[in-house]
């Protein structure tokens, strides 16, 4: 099974830290974020691995190259949305199943392995949180995804979206269905949206951790767990 790495973004949360570098490649504890990234995902068997970039993509790539790891960098010039940065992926996933993460975010090896189901189904990874405002809550039947509502003002569930996902290659044909969302862009959760009206996306639980890159404030934070967790 593949595994797509979105890394297109600008990271403006995290200025200054961006100015000259990739949001993915922010240190922490002194290595960048990425590698943290792409231990997770080895030591969860991924060996074929591919990185959507739009921004700095050559920092990545010297990144690649100076650690000697292997990794198909995926250009995607325009920010139009996660979405949009997956389907520039379509020729390198295939007619493969394939993982999609952030580049932002850090998954236990235990999640990454859990998502790995080769049936047909899309799978979306949840957790249940108190502040489900800030997110995209997953509203779910008996495990299956019914729809995903962003940012609700009222109380719809607590089980949030955390950005992992498996996917089949249906997906492609649901994202080339979509249309540009409120802000601009073409957004991955649309495409997962339709095809969960047909009755393909489960959710699964999360078993362990998610760490999430969003802002410079989470820098000491992350750094913290990971220090204490020995990562």
């Amino acid at each position: 099974m593949k595994v797509l790495i979105l890394a297109a973004g600008k990271g403006t949360r995290m200025l200054p830290f961006t100015e000259h570098t990739h949001k993915v490649l922010i240190p922490i504890n002194g290595k960048p974020f990425l590698s943290y990234v792409l231990d997770h995902l080895q030591q969860a068997g991924f060996t074929d691995i591919g990185i959507v970039a739009g921004y700095h993509p050559e920092k990545i790539q010297e990144f690649l190259v100076a650690h000697k790891i292997k990794a198909t960098i995926i250009a995607q010039p325009n920010p139009l949305g996660t979405g949009h940065a997956v389907l520039q992926a379509q020729k390198f996933c295939g007619q493969d199943q394939v993982v999609i993460q952030g580049g932002d975010n850090l998954f236990s090896v235990a999640d990454l392995k859990a998502i790995q189901k080769k049936d047909t189904f899309c799978y979306i990874l949840g957790k249940e949180v108190s502040d489900w405002q800030k997110y995209g809550v997953l509203v779910t039947q008996q495990d299956m995804l019914i729809k995903i509502i962003e940012k609700p003002r009222q109380f719809v569930g607590n089980l949030i979206n955390t950005g992992l996902y498996k996917c089949t290659p249906e997906i492609f044909t649901a994202l080339a269905k979509i249309t540009l969302s409120e802000r601009g862009e073409y957004e991955l959760t649309d495409a997962l949206t339709l095809l969960a009206q047909q009755h393909k996306v489960r959710v699964l639980r999360l078993l362990e951790y998610w760490l999430d890159l969003g802002s410079k404030e989470d820098i000491p934070k992350i750094e913290e767990f990971v220090k204490k967790n020995k990562l």
